[in-house]
């Protein structure tokens, strides 16, 4: 199978075709899920949460992501990687720069920051400087105490409209894929229609351009709790390799997330 890059999901968005997405820590995972077909691998800050067993994402460090990068990058030979830019990483443009540098170094192939226009130079600033930035929306754990928790996000319509003009500012200094977390089905689905690039959801409905779950979660091991938004895949196929194929299959019929793992 061709290497996945940046061209090859928007070919996906524009056929219509399901990005599958998973997060991974180590070589031997990412082997496995790219081996299988998974198309993006994610090294997240939730490896805070389900490897650290913290209660958040907060104490992630860049040199936390870069090691787990590095090692991702070891294993995988056809998925996309992308790696989060941990809190208070990219604070400003200056230090967003180089602490992407560390990254893209480590084997990213595009980095991922959290929030709206608020980073729009910032974003804008990457892409010159030949780093690919992923965007997220939503649910973005690196502001859960501003949040007040882990809630469900754009419910009401000031903050639905708010988070679609962010999506299309978003876009327009230059990212180059979308995550939506945590966001009602309905939204997820006028976000990812209003734009041209793919939009990956987690708890976001079925009709983003592709979904991601944390590899945790999707064998149903995490340490702390099992989100609405997930399914542990291994429960019903008591085999990881038959549980990331069931997982990939879902996706791309539509059948995960069903209605139980989406918000209105």
């Amino acid at each position: 199978m061709k290497k996945v890059n940046v061209a090859s999901l928007l070919r996906m968005k524009t056929d219509k075709q399901k990005i599958t997405a998973l997060t991974a820590y180590d070589a031997s995972f990412a082997q496995l899920f790219d081996d299988l077909g998974i198309d993006v691998l994610l090294i997240g800050d939730s490896l805070g949460m389900v490897l650290h067993g913290a209660n958040d994402t907060l104490a992630v460090t860049i040199d936390d992501i870069a090691y787990h990068t590095k090692s991702v990058r070891t294993g995988a030979k056809r998925s996309f990687v992308i790696a989060d830019m941990p809190f208070m990483s990219y604070a400003s443009p200056k230090q967003a720069y180089n602490n992407a540098a560390k990254l893209m170094r480590a084997g990213a192939s595009m980095v991922k920051v959290e929030g709206g226009e608020w980073l729009l130079e910032t974003i804008s600033g990457l892409v010159e400087r030949s780093v690919p930035v992923c965007g997220h929306l939503g649910l973005t754990p690196q502001s859960v105490h501003v949040l007040g928790g882990f809630k469900v996000q754009g419910r009401e319509q000031s903050q639905a409209d708010a988070m679609l003009t962010a999506a299309l500012a978003l876009e327009e200094a230059g990212v180059q894929l979308l995550v939506l977390e945590c966001v009602p089905s309905s939204l997820a689905k006028l976000i990812s229609d209003a734009l041209s690039i793919p939009v990956i959801g987690i708890g976001a409905g079925c009709d983003t351009d592709g979904q991601i779950l944390v590899m945790h979660d999707m064998l149903g091991i995490s340490a702390n709790y099992m989100p609405k938004f997930s399914k542990n895949y291994l429960a019903e196929t008591g085999d990881i390799q038959a549980s990331v194929k069931q997982y990939i299959d879902e996706v791309q019929t539509k059948k995960f997330p069903g209605p139980e793992h989406s918000f209105d």
